[in-house]
């Protein structure tokens, strides 16, 4: 079925002569076959958003549907590939027309010609649902690819073949309960804005460990969690994203870089193969897909970038692995849905952006969470997701900073005066919170004891009192206060510069275990108690703050990871002595 162009603005072009065709289908504009999808109907008028670029077209050209959705090929294939917003293979266009992409280029997601080892787990006679896994392939060292039963199918397994296929060729044949023989292939289509099914979405109880101590310390996101990150031009949000894609311990990353700059995207794809996953000791990439649709390419494509990432997340997750979504940033995915709308002649919401962008929002981050998956065998998967926010001047209070934070519960706000103090990660303890504290502490507790959630809550309490008496310092001295309040601000230094500051480019500092982070923590609080003790029998504050120890406080999150347990142990030992000496110098003076 095909119809005319009859008028083209920007992305955005209008056809006639669609009566039959249906919204979200995905037509094929103009002689050069540029990719766009349907946005709404108007009798036999169309509205069309184009992926590519559209100078040059005009009206009067031929618009082709092609019946079905904007949907992405799932399948063996799809871990360290590169692709565009609507899942073309970035290095396979590279091999057909060179490093300038000509538009309407055809490319299939997955490699069609490839072979893969398909080791079959059911046999003929089996039944089988929607879901369940009917065989393995070795996708990367990192990653078993587990071949599933699409969700809408079922029936018994009539014939199952082993040895080495393409992704097109049928593995296995179902016997329908009608009699229909049903043809299962190792790859999967999937419309891109409808999520997954699953069986069973549960609350999130396990924390997603980041090896960012204040992430993971202070405030800590869980396993099928959301969490955002806002933060002005040049606070670190995407070096903060580039770590959570090495160091999060899960199976999956999709990083969907969403309209920021190129460079960014080329930083990650020159680091990940370097980088050595800390639990396989493979490359990051082995484990990592890459949507990359940056700001110099279509604004449109922009807007399914985020999708087409989240789904080939869900697919993951419905294998019974724990994913993570790395958005960088929903802030230019929100304005290529602001441009869209200002095309199609919408009625304009808060500052330009379209009426319906929280409710955008809420449906891609409401597709994270940790569930039962479908199918007969009971297994969980999580889908993480963290999506940055670049709000113009840091302004949290523009829209899509806004209805963010009403959607995802955990919200790391970075602060541009921390950046210019060189204090990274630049998260602002005072701005930033988690809602996942109540349902993680039974896990804490569990694993560490109860003394990490204390150790938490009285770190916080001391970086809090910090903040009220800087004011106070800032009218009368810090000469003036008591010795308990100096301890306080010399206590909330040391947790700011030795715990919470981390080098994400030195590899000690870079990941920090969870066992590291409670020990360091707790020898600067017990900093705080000894002195306090100390304070108490007369002992100069000013002796205190000057203990040779303190220096190795200061080094102690650089002692390499094999060493730590020992040189924080010995630490704790010269601490105490040397507190305890100041503190009967003090006694017998008074």
């Amino acid at each position: 079925m095909s119809g005319k162009v009859v008028k083209v603005s920007g992305p955005l072009v209008v056809a006639t002569g669609l009566a039959d065709a249906n919204m979200s289908d995905v037509v094929r504009v103009g002689p050069q076959r540029l990719i766009g999808e349907i946005l709404n109907m108007k009798g036999d008028s169309a509205s069309i958003q184009v992926y590519e670029e559209t100078s040059g077209l005009g009206p009067g050209a031929v618009v082709e549907t092609t019946g079905a959705p904007m949907s992405v090929e799932l399948g063996p294939g799809m871990i360290e590939g590169i692709y565009d917003g609507i899942q073309r293979p970035l290095e396979k266009i590279v091999e057909k027309v060179g490093a300038n992409i000509s538009r309407g280029v055809e490319v299939a997601a997955l490699d069609h010609d490839k072979k893969w080892d398909f080791t079959p787990t059911v046999k003929a006679g089996d039944k089988v649902v929607g879901g369940d896994i009917i065989g393995t392939v070795p996708e990367t060292p990192s990653v078993l690819h587990k071949i599933m039963v699409p969700p809408n199918v079922s029936g018994t397994v009539k014939e199952i073949k082993s040895g080495a296929f393409t992704v097109l060729e049928t593995v296995a044949v179902l016997e329908a309960e009608d009699g229909r023989e049903v043809p299962l292939t190792m790859m999967q289509k999937w419309p891109v804005r409808v999520g997954r099914p699953y069986a069973h979405k549960y609350p999130p109880a396990r924390p997603l460990c980041t090896g960012q101590r204040i992430i993971d310390t202070m405030f800590p996101i869980a396993k099928g969690g959301t969490a955002a990150v806002p933060g002005p031009f040049g606070s670190g949000k995407t070096v903060v994203q580039h770590q959570l894609a090495k160091w999060s311990d899960v199976d999956i990353v999709v990083y969907i870089g969403c309209g920021e700059r190129g460079n960014e995207m080329t930083d990650v794809l020159r680091e990940f193969p370097e980088l050595k996953d800390p639990r396989t000791g493979e490359s990051l990439m082995k484990r990592t897909v890459l949507i990359a649709n940056t700001s110099d390419m279509p604004v449109a494509a922009r807007e399914a970038s985020v999708y087409t990432g989240i789904t080939i997340a869900e697919y993951f997750r419905d294998m019974g692995y724990d994913v993570a979504v790395i958005a960088d940033s929903t802030s230019r995915w929100a304005e290529a849905l602001r441009e869209m709308s200002g095309r199609l002649e919408e009625m304009p919401g808060e500052e330009g952006y379209p009426a319906y962008l929280a409710s955008r929002l809420a449906q891609f981050y409401e597709r994270a969470g940790s569930v039962e998956c479908i199918g007969s065998d009971e297994r969980r998967g999580s889908l993480t997701a963290v999506g940055a926010v670049s709000p113009p001047g840091g302004d949290l209070s523009e829209p899509v900073s806004q209805a963010t934070m009403r959607i995802v519960k955990v919200f790391w706000s970075l602060d541009s005066s921390l950046a210019y103090k060189r204090h990274f990660p630049a998260i602002n303890w005072l701005n930033s919170y988690s809602l996942y504290l109540d349902t993680l502490k039974p896990w804490f507790d569990e694993n560490f004891g109860d003394g990490f959630m204390k150790s938490r809550t009285k770190a916080m309490g001391i970086l809090q009192s910090e903040a009220s008496l800087n004011e106070i310092v800032q009218l009368v001295g810090k000469d003036s206060l008591s010795p308990a309040d100096q301890l306080t601000l010399e206590v909330a230094r040391m947790i700011r510069e030795d715990f919470l500051q981390q080098n994400a480019f030195v590899d000690i500092d870079g990941f920090s275990s969870y066992d590291r982070q409670a020990k360091l923590l707790s020898i600067i609080l017990d900093y705080d108690v000894l002195c306090r003790a100390a304070i108490t029998k007369g002992a100069s504050a000013a002796k205190l703050f000057d203990i040779p120890v303190r220096e190795e406080i200061g080094r102690a999150k650089s002692v390499p990871a094999e060493e730590y347990e020992a040189v924080y142990a010995k630490m704790r030992a010269d601490m105490q002595a040397q507190i305890e000496k100041i503190a009967a110098e003090g006694g017998e003076q008074a």
